[in-house]
């Protein structure tokens, strides 16, 4: 039997933002024993992946070896690590391991996808582990922007990894548990053979700064407003929307949460005890009936989500409650790259009826949850790991991470997705790639991002579709002149004349032109009636359009 190794490989969120699915295994190759952690989504936007519901990691290689899987484990509740989860587990049937605040929004994934919920299990931190074949598990607590997120301690035969998981260091976060630097030093004391890291915000170059910090700045803001605030943040920052709550009451308001994502994260916080002190709110019925003054709304939206409350307020009316000139809009969020677009539409909006946008260009009202480069190399100190593997980034990040790394004197790897890496030696190798793609949730079906359903759909999106009809008779000759519908085309062209009219004269005249081993050959009729349509679309209009060829025989 060949000797066993440990193994490390991202098949999501090593080379991007979002969409995270690391692999961990050991044995002997071709028979490791494997485990999961984390199964996320990302956004889709129109130019890329117009239509598309959700995107996911392309899971095909574990679950090719969903037989030798012991175990997934969540480290949190943000979509981008528990999203897929629903969506992708009957590909796996491997038990789900998470913390109780995380357990329930896991359990509701499953259900919403008809899987069996009893699959999650509930763990307790650290020093609770579980088993997981060859693996020992635990989830040893680190602040972020949303309750009970967990770094992982994996102990196997040939070490201790952790896997941060997203984190800060946060001593006060208000709600959730704070970074416990002692605690991670206790647990890294026996030495830690690698450390996989979070490196979203390592081009940050001043320590990150705590929730704690905002509240009487935001306090102040929402006192000096003449009409009624709105505030968004992300619906799962729950130490945000109490941050935001808090300040509205002692500034003198009466809240209202408005939005299905928040008022369910909130209550998954009390349900779970994570939160015990969130101040009173009040429903939409009673806040549409309060002065603008004395009422401020906390709403959902922050990212420019065309149906969230925010964008709803801004294309007019929502629940009845309407922006009106006076008013204050406070984002205290950042921004998350590839949803400018979305969020400057509303801000314009509001902008012209003529409420006032504040954002958080100055650092006053937001505070990010992933630690920065301070923090990352206090991270490296404490725990003393012999080898540092960033995840959780763009390339860009995963690369900077390693150059700061092995600037401080620490041996790292750069591990994009697909990238399988032994950690079994002194010098971490890497020993396969391994091809790692994107599925996509379109409606109710998975389909593959090679598959090309969306690439047809943004060549129609970029150049209009038109269908060809022709029928033959009996004798495979053409029975009148083809016929053209277009859609997404110009109704006119160069020459002034219905575009229809134009191609369908230009294909009846090419048609007239066949030979009769094209007119009695399917494929080859169909081909070339393609090509007199898209040059003749586009000397008349300057576009190829997408076409669609329709050749009825008669027998």
């Amino acid at each position: 039997m060949s000797k066993s190794h440990l193994i490390y490989m991202p098949l999501g969120g090593a080379g991007e933002i979002g969409m995270n699915c690391y692999v961990y295994g050991y044995g002997p190759k071709g028979k490791e024993r494997f485990i999961i952690v984390d199964l996320g989504v990302t956004f889709p936007d129109m130019d890329g992946s117009p239509g598309v519901d959700l995107i996911f990691p392309d899971i095909s290689w574990i679950a090719d070896r969903a037989d030798r899987l012991d175990g997934i484990f969540i480290t949190h509740a943000h979509e981008d690590h528990i999203g897929a989860l629903g969506l992708l587990w009957a590909r796996l049937r491997a038990p789900v391991y998470c913390r109780a605040f995380t357990s329930i929004h896991a359990r509701r994934k499953m259900e919403e996808q008809g899987q069996d919920a009893s699959h999650v299990k509930v763990t307790s931190p650290w020093p609770e582990t579980v088993q997981a074949g060859p693996f020992s598990v635990g989830f040893l607590p680190i602040s972020h922007s949303i309750p009970e997120s967990s770094g992982l301690v994996i102990d196997t035969p040939e070490g201790r990894v952790l896997h941060t998981g997203d984190f800060k260091l946060d001593k006060t976060p208000l709600v959730g548990e704070a970074y416990d630097p002692e605690l991670w030093a206790s647990v890294a004391r026996s030495g830690v053979k690698a450390l996989v890291c979070d490196s979203t915000n390592v081009f940050s170059k001043h320590p990150g700064r705590s929730e704690a910090s905002l509240g009487d700045n935001i306090t102040a803001l929402i006192a000096q407003q003449p009409g009624m605030v709105l505030a968004t943040t992300f619906a799962s920052n729950v130490a945000r929307l109490r941050t935001l709550a808090v300040a509205g009451v002692k500034a003198g308001r009466t809240v209202c949460l408005l939005g299905r994502a928040m008022q369910r994260m909130v209550d998954a916080s009390e349900r779970s005890g994570v939160l015990t002190d969130f101040p009173a709110t009040v429903p939409v019925e009673e806040a549409r009936d309060l002065p603008r003054n004395s009422l401020m709304l906390i709403v959902t939206g922050s990212q420019g989500e065309r149906r969230a409350a925010s964008a709803q307020l801004a294309r007019g009316k929502y629940l009845g409650m309407k922006m009106k000139d006076g008013d204050t809009f406070l984002m205290s969020s950042k921004i998350i790259p590839g949803n400018e677009r979305g969020v400057f539409r509303i801000v314009n909006a509001y902008s012209e009826m003529g409420v006032d946008v504040i954002d958080d260009n100055d650092g006053l009202y937001h505070v990010s949850g992933h630690a920065n480069r301070p923090d990352l190399l206090e991270l490296q100190n404490l725990v003393n790991p012999q080898i540092v593997v960033p995840m959780h980034g763009e390339h860009r990040h995963l690369r900077e991470h390693c150059k700061m790394t092995e600037a401080a004197g620490r041996t790292s790897v750069l591990a994009p997705n697909g990238t399988c890496i032994s950690l079994s030696f002194d010098v971490p190798q890497v020993v396969e790639y391994v091809e790692t793609g994107r599925t996509y949730l379109d409606g109710s079906v998975q389909i593959g991002a090679l598959d090309g359903v969306v690439r047809d759909r943004i060549r129609m999106a970029l150049n209009g579709h038109a269908v060809v009809t022709l029928i033959m008779d009996e004798n495979d000759d053409p029975l009148g002149d083809p016929w053209v519908e277009t859609m997404g085309l110009p109704e006119t062209g160069r020459s002034g004349s219905p575009l229809t009219e134009v191609l369908e004269a230009d294909l009846a005249k090419a048609v007239g032109r066949l030979p009769d081993k094209i007119l009695t050959d399917d494929a080859k009729l169909d081909e070339a009636l393609r090509k007199a349509i898209r040059q003749s679309a586009n000397d008349e209009v300057g576009r190829k359009p997408e076409v669609t060829v329709v050749v009825s025989r008669l027998s």
